[in-house]
């Protein structure tokens, strides 16, 4: 679990190696609230995907059921910056259906960990497949990374696009063409 006490060393050892007095009013408090804050993003690292998609109901529809426009917020694991973005994620039911919250509450799941985009899509269309035993899972997430924007080539407003297909997706691109078609029509 999370050892606040560590945390609070490491900011400390931060503020001190840029060269700033820990002991400021200002950042006295802030070791502390980074902890805390700590918890509450990095919270997926101690969740799992099947809580929220273990709730199912029987259905016999067959067709694509998607969410989109699923806001999310993530930190990479190369800079330990935010990258934050929307994530579409459809699913083809083979005999039960999850409630459409849960499909939002698996994005969270993933995104409250540190890591980079690619594997969030990866991990978000596996677990559909895992817990749901769908024909088939589509996710794409489209986010913009702070390691972009706000150091480096500073490219402001650029998105990274991520795919993961599985099942039916990888085999009937008419599928993937009618997804992209419902995730870009507003």
């Amino acid at each position: 679990m999370f050892d606040r006490e560590k945390i609070k060393k490491g900011v400390e050892l931060i503020l001190e190696g840029i060269g700033e007095d820990k002991n400021r009013e200002g950042l006295i408090e802030t070791p502390d609230r980074i902890a805390r804050m700590y918890e509450e993003i990095f919270a997926g690292l101690y969740e799992n995907a099947e809580e929220p998609l273990s709730k199912t109901f029987t259905s016999d529809n067959h067709e694509m059921v998607i969410e989109k426009d699923i806001v999310f917020y993530s930190t990479c694991e190369h800079h330990f910056m935010p990258f934050f973005g929307k994530a579409h994620v459809a699913y083809i039911p083979d005999g039960k259906v999850v409630g459409l919250s849960k499909l939002a509450r698996t994005v969270e799941v993933f995104a409250k960990r540190p890591q980079i985009q690619e594997q969030l899509t990866e991990q978000i269309a596996d677990a559909l497949m895992e817990y749901l035993k769908p024909q088939g899972a589509i996710v794409m997430i489209e986010a913009e990374h702070m390691c972009m924007t706000m150091r480096g080539i500073k490219k402001t407003g650029s998105k990274t696009v991520t795919f993961s297909m599985k099942g039916v997706f990888e085999e009937n691109e008419a599928l993937v063409n009618r997804f992209l078609a419902l995730v870009k029509n507003n």
